[in-house]
């Protein structure tokens, strides 16, 4: 059997840890994580290539009910992905009930000739018991081509999943050189990272009116790479706790991520960030424009 090739992108209600599997699956940190849901605003395409196979993933944003613009717009990326991809990895968190964002997908994906693998996530957070009903329920809801329990968190099963996705994709060319790991723009890799430190470190009210636009990157003195972000907001309450008192919250995102950054570009860094208001850019076409979210996929 000759090489194989494909796109396979990866679906499924926010929070439910396709980041997470993601990264697990492709050996390093392509996609950020948090505990807060709809974390994921990009399509992230990464790669995964092996002797047999290369694999090119489409980490999707959470389906979930858009409140505002830029909802629709993450909404409407993931589900753009069904009938553009040679497999489809719908992700379930084995911890969780089925919900009516689960009976969305399945309703969005009813028609589709492309091969869809249910993948029941989390599974070391449940008794193997529990496991079962799981499976029944969601066998009955789709004709689903392989069920396969994971978790992406410790690699239980990843062993299983891997070769199961391989066969499911035509014999092709490589795509990308054996070391490319993802596509992405550098500046949006780096947007990214800063702003998952804000996600892991703020209140409830801040996280997903953050916004990061990464305004210069240049090689400084003694191959430190010298880079400026500025981090939006759509509110002075915002801003403030985001700044915190004499500093101290941007203080600690700078730190975490400068160590994330330097540790995903093998270099020095020295990192500036700077918080401005731009009240309701979540709704605002043109400023979804200037943060580059009319160029996902």
């Amino acid at each position: 059997m000759g090489f194989k090739s494909g796109f396979v992108s990866i679906i499924g209600r926010p929070n439910v840890g396709k980041s997470t599997l993601l990264n697990s699956l492709v050996g390093q940190k392509v996609a950020i994580i948090s505990d807060k849901p709809q974390t994921t605003r990009h399509r992230i395409r990464s790669v995964l290539t092996t002797p047999q196979a290369q694999i090119v993933f489409v980490d999707t944003p959470g389906i979930h009910k858009p409140k505002h613009r830029l909802g629709q717009m993450m909404v409407d990326s993931a589900l753009g992905t069904i009938g553009d991809v040679d497999l489809i990895l719908m992700v379930v968190d084995a911890d969780k009930a089925s919900g009516p964002g689960d009976e969305f997908i399945l309703e969005k994906l009813k028609g589709t000739k492309t091969p869809v693998i249910l993948v029941i996530n989390k599974v070391d957070r449940v008794e193997k018991p529990q496991l079962l009903p799981l499976i029944s329920f969601f066998s009955k809801q789709f004709d689903f081509t392989e069920i396969v329990p994971v978790s992406a968190r410790t690699g239980e099963n990843l062993d299983r999943l891997l070769p199961l996705m391989i066969g499911y994709l035509p014999e092709g060319p490589q795509y990308y050189p054996e070391d490319v790991v993802t596509d992405q723009p550098e500046n949006l890799i780096l947007s990214e990272l800063v702003r998952e430190k804000v996600l892991w470190l703020t209140r409830q009210e801040v996280p997903h009116s953050v916004a990061v636009v990464i305004d210069e990157v240049r090689d400084g003195e003694k191959g430190v790479k010298v880079i400026r972000a500025t981090i939006y907001v759509e509110r002075d309450s915002q801003k403030v706790i985001l700044i915190g008192q004499g500093g101290e919250m941007m203080k600690q995102i700078g730190q975490k991520a400068r160590v994330e950054i330097e540790k995903t570009l093998g270099m020095k860094v020295f990192l500036e960030l700077w918080v401005k208001v731009k009240p309701g850019w979540r709704q605002n076409e043109r400023a979804l424009q200037d943060f580059g979210f009319d160029r996902q996929g």
